[in-house]
């Protein structure tokens, strides 16, 4: 799981922004405005058939500041991203 849900930067990442580009996700802010620290970036790769997917997942961030179910208060109702 993506680390960012429970980050206090998630809303202004430029890091998040990029993964929610690739998951073609809507964006939490159209300008974000925080430059992460040495995000470490995950990419998992999986083929079915024909079809090759692909998903991005955070997993380390020095600039990580933990804020529990952030990504939930900003879209409240919503399933959390995994």
């Amino acid at each position: 799981m993506c680390v960012c849900v429970n980050c206090h930067y998630v809303d202004r990442c430029i890091t998040y922004h990029a993964v929610e580009t690739q998951h073609q996700q809507p964006h939490l802010t159209e300008n974000p405005d925080f430059e992460p620290n040495e995000p470490s970036i995950n990419v998992n790769i999986r083929s079915k058939d024909d079809v090759i997917e692909m998903e991005w997942d955070v997993v380390g961030c020095l600039s990580f500041k933990k804020e529990m179910g952030k990504w939930s208060k900003l879209r409240p109702g919503e399933l959390v991203p995994t």
